[in-house]
């Protein structure tokens, strides 16, 4: 087989396990026989909810979180460098200390249009 005709297969295969997947989840589905009104309301541990279920949150909160995705990113980046650090030589430290320097120069700009001032 060449190179394309496996690729053209293994994609033909693909779709169709994960067609016939999705269509055997949704015949094999669990059904309830009739609509219960407890369904639509919100659990809270047993406990009876205090106001409603869904409130509505200070983006200041989704830009945290987004500081702490793109920090976890970076650190997922900087352990492959420390562990072949000395096979790496001067140009994976000047590689690291670039990236380095690009992710302080975005937390600076953040810090001074105030984006991480919490109020």
């Amino acid at each position: 087989m060449s190179g394309w005709t496996g690729l053209f297969v293994f994609l033909v295969v693909s779709v169709v396990m994960i067609g016939g997947l999705l269509a055997a989840a949704w015949m094999l589905r669990v059904k309830a026989r009739r609509d219960s009104p407890l369904k639509r309301h919100a659990y809270e541990c047993g406990e009876e909810p205090d106001g409603p279920a869904w409130i509505r949150f200070h983006p200041r909160y989704y830009v945290v979180a987004l500081f702490f995705v793109l920090f976890d990113v970076e650190a997922a980046f900087f352990f492959p460098w420390a562990i072949r650090e000395r096979a790496l030589g001067w140009a994976g430290l000047g590689s690291i200390v670039v990236f380095t320097g690009v992710l302080l120069v975005g937390w600076a700009y953040a810090l001074r249009k105030g984006a991480l001032k919490w109020q």
